[in-house]
């Protein structure tokens, strides 16, 4: 089934424009997207992750991941002494470790702050 234009393709919905999808599709590109949507999937719900599967759930390449573990900054194990794994709800962790307020949250400590410290007499805690 073509879509308006004829060209092969149907048009997802507004909200998604550049989105397409080939009705077409050959056996070996159902496959591959079948593969790509397990290996997706696996990687979403194994505990105990590949360094290949690490690099490709945090979004790194594999050198960086190394360079990572070889510098003892990111958690990993080493069962038999060569092989690294890790367990992706410590990597998880590690992804989102060091985090940054929005300046809305800031904004509300400040007011906190300035609350609290006129509450017990001012800013330099003098009191009248």
């Amino acid at each position: 089934m073509r879509g308006k234009d004829g060209d092969g393709w149907r048009h997802l919905p507004h909200d998604s424009p550049n989105l397409q999808i080939n009705k077409q599709m050959t056996p070996e590109e159902i496959k591959g997207l079948a593969d790509l949507i397990t290996a997706n999937i696996i990687n979403c719900t194994k505990e105990v992750l590949t360094s290949d599967e690490a690099a490709q759930y945090m979004g790194i390449s594999k050198s960086y991941l190394y360079k990572l573990t070889m510098r003892k900054e990111i958690p990993h194990f080493k069962p038999m002494g060569k092989v690294c794994y890790f367990n992706r709800l410590e990597l998880q962790q590690w992804l989102q470790r060091n985090r940054y307020e929005t300046q809305e949250e800031l904004d509300e400590r400040t007011e906190e702050y300035l609350a609290n410290a006129n509450s017990k007499g001012g800013l330099h805690g003098h009191r009248n």
